[in-house]
């Protein structure tokens, strides 16, 4: 069993959470929502792995996410 570890990063402009992974080729996927876009990765991290080569029946998924906000002090 192999872990691998998805970064989530908030885009403001978008206003979209990003997915993406060095450890799983190819997988780049957006959603509105942090806990719709966790669902879609669980769904395609195995598809994205098979069609690399990977034989792993089983993965361990670490989800690291970064929110950076901006807050004006004078209101």
């Amino acid at each position: 069993m192999t872990n691998y570890l998805v970064e989530l990063i908030w885009d403001n402009e978008a206003a979209v959470w990003i997915a993406t992974s060095k450890d799983i080729p190819g997988l780049v996927l957006e959603s509105g929502s942090i806990d719709a876009l966790i669902e879609r990765v669980r769904f395609a991290a195995p598809e994205l792995l098979a069609l690399n080569g990977g034989q792993d029946t089983t993965l361990n998924m670490c989800f690291r996410s970064e929110r950076f906000e901006t807050v004006n002090l004078n209101g």
